[in-house]
């Protein structure tokens, strides 16, 4: 067996104090906003709380999820987030079928508008007129469908399409299946890893999208979490924001709702990823590496 040598050792050494440097870095704007979140209110106001928690409660936390404005934007963006990622996936992986065979007439050319779209597109203000043209204003469907095939998304589900073996295929044709048997017998079985990796792609866009809600979204009924938020952290007065009394507002900072709101609003995703995070790593790299 090969023994490592001092260089090997040594630079084995820098690769994890620097991995684990770069993990505390990211974790140090989530632990602040986290300690802000469950601190006293006399604390963060007076900019005492770094990251830890000076004087721990809970009552701002359990302000925030106790607004009705925000248990609604959260159901919204719950809803958007699994029809949006189950309709993306589904049409992504239909899409990127077709075109993961070489003989496909004119496929040269239907990957030449699918790269031209992933360098130009029409703009806001075509959009937005287009949204309005299909009454989809004020409709959560405009939060939905424009987000709906990602090129680059199809292409690295196109590449693991291409790396299956071609003889599972031509053994399914001689055994009579069709190629919608084929696509939903055969080859999304064996894409697991893939296509759970641009799932997770799809649910954290749709997730953390607000610029297509600011768009598209005047009712304040249905704005989703993100949107919800971006109002709670540019509003200079959060009980105004969150739509309570000056009352309610004895006991919660504006600092400190805000920063309640943000971990209340991650935690979803935390909850999620996990069971995503051990296909991430094959998904991409199979998919996107083809020899």
């Amino acid at each position: 067996m090969h023994k490592k040598t001092i260089k090997d050792r040594s630079l084995d050494l820098f690769i994890y104090l620097f991995l684990l440097l770069m993990g505390v870095v990211t974790l140090l704007p989530i632990a602040t906003v986290l300690s802000k979140a469950v601190s006293d209110e006399s604390a963060v106001i007076s900019g005492k709380v770094g990251i830890f928690p000076v004087g721990f409660q809970l009552q701002t936390m359990k302000y925030v999820i106790s607004s009705s404005q925000f248990l609604t934007s959260i159901g919204i963006s719950i809803l958007v987030m699994i029809v949006g990622t189950v309709l993306a996936i589904a049409l992504t992986a239909l899409t990127a079928y077709p075109l993961s065979k070489r003989n496909l007439p004119g496929i040269s050319f239907i990957m030449l508008l699918f790269i031209f779209t992933m360098l130009f597109n029409g703009g806001i203000i075509p959009n937005y007129l287009l949204m309005k043209e299909l009454h989809l204003i004020n409709s959560l469907w405009s939060l939905i469908l424009p987000a709906l095939i990602s090129v680059f998304n199809m292409l690295v589900i196109k590449s693991y399409y291409e790396s299956l073996p071609e003889s599972l295929e031509e053994s399914a044709k001689i055994d009579g299946a069709s190629n919608f048997t084929i696509l939903f017998r055969i080859v999304i079985p064996l894409s697991g890893p893939v296509l759970a990796t641009i799932a997770l792609f799809y649910a954290v866009y749709y997730w953390n999208d607000y610029f297509n809600p600011m768009l598209y979204i005047n009712d304040a009924g249905l704005k989703p979490l993100q949107l919800y938020l971006r109002d709670i952290v540019m509003d200079a007065d959060s009980s105004s924001a969150l739509n309570k009394s000056a009352d309610d507002m004895m006991n919660a900072s504006p600092e400190g709702v805000r920063s309640a709101t943000v971990i209340a609003s991650i935690i979803p995703m935390l909850l999620v990823y996990p069971y995503l995070q051990k296909h991430f790593v094959k998904g991409v790299l199979i998919g996107s590496v083809k020899g």
